[in-house]
């Protein structure tokens, strides 16, 4: 095996481990999509956030959060109102239904981000079993559209739903998705040439 293609087998490995821990970290903080990643407008989708009085994510260093129910104001909540409207034609929601959306709001974000981290260990493994077998052809085209898929996500999340900026949490997948796919590429190469050999010595 060529050194080039031992190199990458050690990169993928790396990358591997990588987002293993991202799974992680995805699973314990829930926090964590909002405030390294989807920084923008996370979980709202495009404009939604930068209206005043939306809903946002909490935060891990906000105190309230061990309750895990923000507090939300009769605006911010888009559940129907169930509490009768009061004399001056206006609308009165109840604590229950605050209570309500902001406890579905908070669940949704924590759905988010254990989808985030079981998309991220499926591609760890994906990742660490063409480090093992990279002569797989099958599985090393997998593999690299594997990194085709994380370079189109984060880049349609920043440049087309507004989600996520060019901050340093992006753009080190960015980095790594695409040096991936130019490693990979080029292992492509290496490994037609190791099967013609493998080929002539064989005839």
């Amino acid at each position: 095996m060529s050194r080039f293609l031992n190199v990458l087998r050690s990169w993928l490995v790396m990358v591997s481990v990588i987002a293993a821990g991202n799974t992680l970290q995805s699973f314990r903080d829930h926090g964590f999509l909002s405030e390294k990643l989807y920084t923008a407008s996370p979980g709202l989708g495009k404009g939604r956030a930068s209206r005043p009085g939306a809903w946002r994510p909490p935060s891990s260093r906000e105190p309230w959060t061990v309750l895990g129910v923000p507090p939300l104001g009769p605006g911010s909540c888009p559940l129907p109102r169930r509490a009768p409207p009061r004399r001056d034609g206006g609308w009165q929601a109840g604590p229950c239904v605050v209570s309500m959306c902001s406890l579905l709001l908070y669940a949704v974000n924590g759905l988010q981000a254990r989808t985030f981290g079981v998309w991220t260990l499926l591609s760890s493994v994906i990742r660490c079993l063409c480090a093992i077998d990279i002569r797989n052809r099958t599985l090393y085209h997998i593999t690299l559209f594997t990194f085709f898929l994380a370079l189109a996500h984060f880049l349609s999340e920043v440049f087309v739903y507004h989600t996520a900026a060019l901050t340093i949490g992006v753009m080190a997948p960015l980095m790594v998705a695409s040096f991936s796919i130019l490693g990979m590429l080029i292992g492509l190469q290496y490994l037609e040439v190791e099967a013609l050999s493998q080929n002539k010595k064989k005839n």
